[in-house]
């Protein structure tokens, strides 16, 4: 069994987007199969927890039941990790039970922070990033998060979650979350010149910085990013930060040379790429094997970035 045989003996979610980015298959056949991740596999078990108010868990970012103990991780089965992993996992927006809970999130969820509009967004640049991209994603006018978030920008083109208390230094989590809804949101709706000029502002503090590298001494900043994880969730890693930049479309920067020299390391003999740093807490169910196993979504991300990134070299 090749790499690809393998990738595609998995859920449809995985299966549309190696067709995409791995193969030559017509876009017929990559529509037909993306149509199924609504109904089948991880995408229709995801949209079958949902609550009859649209919410999953009952909460925004957080489960209705949860009291602020991480001693086990964050949960991730509210409504905003869990609309993240179906933008993931590449369901259509247009099906009926996805614009249907689309319809429920607007009217019904609202962000623990203040009781805002889920759509509204909250206070937090992270989660402000996430939500641009999910309502992006999935049709709804979220251009009054986007301004919050233009605004927000630090003086060293990142943002960080954390610039309400005082911090003037950007971080690479906050960063890269709000990097991909501006993308997400600049497809939508083509993008404000001022939005798609910070978008390449904030490109410049990963850039700078080789994606994971301190700009003032060179040192790596942490060793996890070095470690890929899938889902992501709000972390950040090299992984993550390549794959934003392959879905720019934009040419590979040369500062991503160093990044891609990594990631080349980690390819096992086997082909794949492990699973190495799953963040803890309570999910829906488990879509791979466990760390220290062959990943399939790793894989995948992995390969359309040398991909990308190998047709420019």
């Amino acid at each position: 069994m090749t790499v690809q045989d393998w990738l595609l003996d998995s859920d449809p979610a995985l299966r549309w987007q190696v067709l995409r980015d791995l193969s030559d298959a017509p876009p017929d056949a990559v529509a037909a199969e993306r149509a199924r991740v609504a109904t089948e596999g991880w995408g229709a078990r995801l949209l079958a927890l949902r609550g009859e108010d649209g919410q999953w868990a009952g909460g925004a970012c957080f489960p209705a039941d949860f009291r602020g103990d991480f001693s086990r991780g964050q949960p991730w089965t509210a409504t905003l990790p869990t609309l993240t992993l179906l933008r993931d996992l590449g369901v259509e927006p247009d099906a009926r039970p996805v614009r249907e809970t689309i319809a429920l999130v607007g009217e019904n969820c609202r962000w623990e922070h203040a009781g805002q509009p889920f759509f509204a967004g909250e206070v937090e640049p992270c989660i402000n990033g996430r939500t641009v991209a999910i309502g992006a994603y999935f049709g709804v006018d979220v251009d009054g998060i986007v301004a919050r978030l233009l605004a927000e920008q630090l003086s060293d083109g990142g943002w960080n979650c954390e610039a309400e208390n005082g911090s003037v230094r950007a971080s690479f989590a906050t960063t890269i979350c709000v990097l991909e809804g501006l993308l997400e949101h600049e497809r939508a709706t083509g993008g404000s010149a001022a939005a798609v000029a910070s978008r390449r502002r904030g490109q410049e503090y990963l850039l700078d910085r080789r994606l994971f590298r301190r700009l003032s001494t060179g040192e790596v900043v942490d060793q996890d990013w070095l470690r890929f994880s899938f889902p992501t969730w709000w972390h950040y890693d090299v992984l993550r930060a390549l794959d934003y930049f392959r879905a720019t479309g934009d040419a590979p920067d040369p500062r991503l040379a160093e990044a891609v020299a990594m990631l080349r390391s980690k390819q096992q003999p086997d082909g794949t790429w492990l699973l190495e740093n799953t963040h803890p807490g309570s999910v829906h169910f488990s879509m791979e094997d466990g760390d220290g196993r062959p990943s399939r979504w790793n894989t995948l991300r992995a390969l359309r970035v040398l991909d990308w990134y190998g047709d420019a070299h």
